[in-house]
């Protein structure tokens, strides 16, 4: 496989105002409302910038926030990281909009650079940056 393997995530939320928020505040970004796949889902969802055809092609996976009655956020195992200039400042807005710093800024050696926090959620979620 030549392309980015990672096509979609999605990140499951009890709060979607303060979760879109904390997201929208913490990468700079605004996130676009999903209409459910159906009707009979009672869901809500609200999609990462992205572009659908460049996914296939280059760096970076499409997502969401996911908002579903009798699924449970929280750290459970699956851990997205969002490419970022410098981790360290995506880690202090987490901190700045109600998440947490779980490991500050650390080396990975010649593959640059990470950052842990929980977001408002209590998702565990990471930051990557390459060079900074």
């Amino acid at each position: 496989m030549t392309s980015n393997p990672v096509v979609w995530f999605e990140i499951y939320v009890q709060d979607m105002e303060r979760a879109k928020a904390f997201y929208e505040a913490v990468l700079a970004v605004k996130l676009e409302k999903m209409p459910a796949p159906t009707e009979e889902m009672n869901m809500e969802m609200w999609r990462f910038p992205a572009d659908a055809y460049a996914a296939q092609t280059t760096y970076g996976a499409c997502g969401m926030l996911v908002k579903m009655e009798g699924v449970p956020s929280g750290c459970g195992g699956t851990l997205v990281y969002f490419a970022c200039e410098d981790c360290a400042v995506e880690a202090a807005r987490a901190a700045e909009n109600g998440g947490s710093i779980i490991k500050e800024k650390l080396s990975i050696g010649e593959h640059g650079f990470i950052a842990l926090a929980y977001d408002t959620e209590g998702n565990m979620i990471g930051f990557h940056s390459c060079n900074v």
